[in-house]
């Protein structure tokens, strides 16, 4: 079996393991990839682009819904033509996917990215498909993760669909249980109901997007309980292949017992890294019971005091894109210098949720501004001037800051073009902006921008 010495083995060649690559590359360092495939990044092919295509034509369908509220009136209701919108779906994503193919190809053409199963034999040795030997000095483990499937789903067999799979149907179900209200099962669920599918949504623990501000959490409920049949708290009694498709019975707090046939369940309940059958205890490495490799230092993302770094959706801190780029940056960056690893600063936490409205969590929000040493401002978006222009009056946007040095510490919002208006207070926390400070920059008129305007003064004023 012939040997490969490199300084750099990277394993996953998605978002975070190609930085990781370029990262390693620049700082001097012999650098392989290894990917089982298929190539192409999980936000490409399964996440971020394709649910986004889903929820413009969700948007649109429902903009034509709309249009009486402005005098507009259409020639007849809007009709979804479930083929023809999963189509652009497809072929649109396929378009982002075959960018990063064109990268892998370039890459696997100069023998930086190989194909094929990597597992370690020895804490600095790995082999390919069991038959090619990699020796080398640092590990970057960029596998990413995979839907959890819990085991009571499991014997629904080709009824259960995740985000992996629900892009590849022809046309759109006619009914569909989602279970899971984080970020994708809102996510799909709205765009799904929006494009005329009868759409049932389950949680757990009344999450909601993962807004912890009460405030903000119940302004969402109010919301999103109006317009979809959601229930963030569920007990499930019996779940079953039944008919032409899946029968369950569930339970909510009132007491009430819900029944119901659906064609397909799709399970947005979370992911898990993908830790397993690498080999890595070989390294002393262990794990949580999520499969979360334990203390990985987010700065360096090394794991404790090894030669193995984690990156991107596996390492278990922020899978997000933006973020599993940069840890793929950081982790390639001081896997190249190791033993001489270097802290790097991570930017502002900030995580949206592209429903309508918009969810949006900025510098850990709630969670990371406790009552006991910060104030709180907020806006009501229901008597927001450009808001109500829009038809878009719904939500609450809360904004926090330090009573010692009314420094913006983050927000929680659920609103009109969160999305936009969370980046602006991402920029402002990360600069360390005090509240008067951001006061003090241009606000125009009538613009959403005057809402944030709106919870800064109230902030102002609570805080002295």
């Amino acid at each position: 079996m012939d040997t490969l010495d490199v300084d750099v083995a990277i394993i996953g060649a998605g978002t975070a393991g190609l930085s990781a690559r370029r990262a390693a590359q620049k700082a001097g360092a012999r650098a392989l990839l290894i990917d089982r495939g298929p190539l192409g990044t999980t936000c490409a092919r399964v996440g971020c682009m394709p649910s986004k295509l889903l929820i413009a034509a969700a948007e649109a369908a429902e903009a034509v819904r709309e249009a009486h509220h402005f005098g507009v009136h259409p020639p007849g209701p809007a009709r979804v033509a479930g083929p023809e919108v999963l189509a652009r779906v497809q072929r649109e994503r396929d378009r982002f996917v075959s960018f990063v193919l064109d990268d892998c190809r370039v890459l696997q053409e100069s023998g930086d990215l190989v194909l094929g199963t990597a597992k370690l034999v020895e804490p600095h040795v790995l082999t390919i498909d069991g038959a090619r030997r990699v020796r080398f000095r640092s590990l970057v483990v960029a596998t990413g993760s995979s839907p959890f499937l819990a085991p009571e789903y499991c014997e629904l067999h080709d009824r259960v669909l995740t985000n992996d799979g629900i892009f590849e149907l022809r046309d759109l179900p006619k009914r569909v249980l989602v279970v899971g209200t984080g970020a994708i099962g809102l996510e799909l669920g709205q765009a799904l109901h929006r494009l005329g599918v009868g759409v049932t949504i389950l949680g757990h623990r009344g999450i909601l997007g993962h807004l912890s501000d009460p405030a903000v959490r119940a302004a969402a409920h109010k919301i999103f309980t109006a317009d979809l049949d959601l229930h963030p708290d569920h007990t499930l009694e019996r779940i079953a292949r039944g008919g032409d498709g899946v029968v369950a019975t569930f339970k909510t707090p009132d007491g009430r017992t819900h029944d119901g046939t659906w064609d397909h369940v799709l399970l947005a309940a979370g992911r898990r890294p993908l830790t397993a059958n690498l080999g890595l205890e070989l390294a002393g490495l262990t794990f949580d019971e999520r499969s979360r490799p334990h203390n990985v230092d987010p700065h360096t993302l090394r794991a404790g005091d090894s030669h193995i770094f984690f990156a991107g959706d596996v390492a278990g801190i922020h899978p997000i894109l933006h973020e599993a780029a940069d840890e793929g940056h950081i982790a390639g960056t001081n896997a190249a210098a190791h033993p001489n690893v270097t802290p790097h600063p991570r930017r502002c936490e900030l995580s949206l949720v592209f429903t309508d409205p918009n969810i949006a969590i900025v510098g850990g929000g709630f969670n990371n501004s406790p009552p006991s040493s910060h104030a709180h401002g907020e806006v009501d978006w229901t008597r927001q001037g450009r808001a109500r222009v829009l038809h878009k009056n719904r939500g609450l946007t809360r904004v926090y800051g330090r009573r010692s040095d009314h420094v913006l510490t983050g927000a929680e919002m659920v609103g009109p073009h969160a999305e936009h208006l969370a980046h602006l207070i991402a920029w402002v926390v990360q600069q360390n902006l005090t509240v008067e400070a951001a006061l003090a920059l241009p606000f125009y008129h009538p613009v959403l921008e005057e809402g944030l305007r709106t919870a800064l003064r109230d902030l102002e004023h609570n805080l002295s």
